[in-house]
């Protein structure tokens, strides 16, 4: 192997230091190149950003009993390391992206087994319950978590609005398929991370559980669009994932729905999914997990620390099997 001494290499063939030191943005544009040829070779237009708007305040938000009273993670860390793959799969892609998913108008279709199926808008939403701050822990699948002041009301609030059959055992949760909006969506030349739209799931007492809400907002203001504007689910004891973002359909169902991560791996990704430190992720442990903006890793909680209110849902269920 021929080995180049420094005296060997051309003044050429040297790295400029003002382009190494912007790797990373000629990485970024060597990827928008790369989704740019995809959206080409898939026929689709790429949506002109939206201009940045302030984000509206929630009036009359009251404080809720169910919060936790550990620390908050600071807004920047809610806002600008996400997981939300249509809008991207680095961490700080979603905020990146965010300008491309606009939410007005929006409504959410609600369908299936009830009595009183109905296509909501997201102002009507709003108005089935009284909204509240609710401090959650989250835990993401990847042993990373955070404290969040969500915004938000119980999804049974619209559960009992629509009034479900004796065949409602389930509910699926829908987000909204837009590859102009959601830039993930489009298809690359390396193919699609999912099968879109994300799907979700619960079972019936899981959804009528009163941890279990609709948010609308964080931090007193209405969601941005990198964490699921304008409404998702939050279900904290359970792994961030399964807190579907950006619904566009609400469906009540006899079985057990389909969930987009159990179709891309289900060896690693149950319908479950509740936070337990006994069970591994086959990659990784999930015993410890590290909260964002500490250093030092710590315990992770059965049920994310909620096990006094849910663990009687799963009275008799192995969860190990049904992870």
């Amino acid at each position: 192997m021929l080995i180049l001494k420094p005296k060997d290499i051309k003044p050429a063939e040297i790295t400029p230091r003002d382009v190494y030191l912007n790797r990373r943005q000629f990485m970024k544009t060597g990827a928008a190149a790369a989704l740019t040829a995809g959206a080409v070779l898939t026929g689709i237009d790429l949506l002109e950003p939206a201009a940045a708007q302030a984000l509206e305040k929630i009036p009359n938000v009251k404080k809720s009993s169910f919060s936790t009273t550990e620390k908050t993670n600071a807004l920047q860390d809610i806002t600008t390391y996400n997981n939300f793959y249509e809008l991207g799969v680095d961490k700080g892609d979603p905020a990146e992206n965010a300008k491309y998913l606009t939410t007005k108008p929006w409504s959410i279709e609600v369908e299936g087994a009830v009595k009183k199926p109905k296509t909501y808008s997201v102002e009507d939403i709003m108005k089935l319950a009284p909204l509240e701050e609710r401090i959650y822990r989250l835990r993401c699948v990847e042993a990373w978590s955070m404290v969040i002041p969500w915004i938000g009301f119980p999804l049974s609030a619209l559960i009992n609005q629509v009034e479900p059959t004796n065949n409602a055992k389930y509910i699926q949760f829908v987000t909204l398929l837009d590859p102009k909006r959601m830039p993930g969506q489009q298809k690359s030349i390396f193919g699609n991370v999912l099968e879109w739209p994300y799907v979700e799931g619960l079972r019936m007492d899981e959804a009528m559980h009163p941890l279990a809400i609709i948010s609308v907002g964080l931090y007193g203001e209405v969601l941005p669009a990198q964490n699921g504007a304008p409404l998702r689910l939050v279900v904290p004891w359970k792994y961030g994932f399964k807190s579907i973002k950006s619904i566009v359909k609400v469906r009540f169902i006899e079985k057990q729905p389909p969930t987009s991560w159990n179709l891309q791996a289900p060896q690693e990704y149950g319908f479950y999914s509740n936070v337990n430190p006994e069970v591994d992720h086959p990659r990784w442990s999930q015993a410890t997990e590290r909260r964002i903006g500490e250093f030092l890793r710590r315990k992770t909680l059965m049920f994310n620390g909620y096990g006094e209110q849910v663990a009687s849902l799963y009275k008799g269920l192995d969860l190990k099997k049904n992870y």
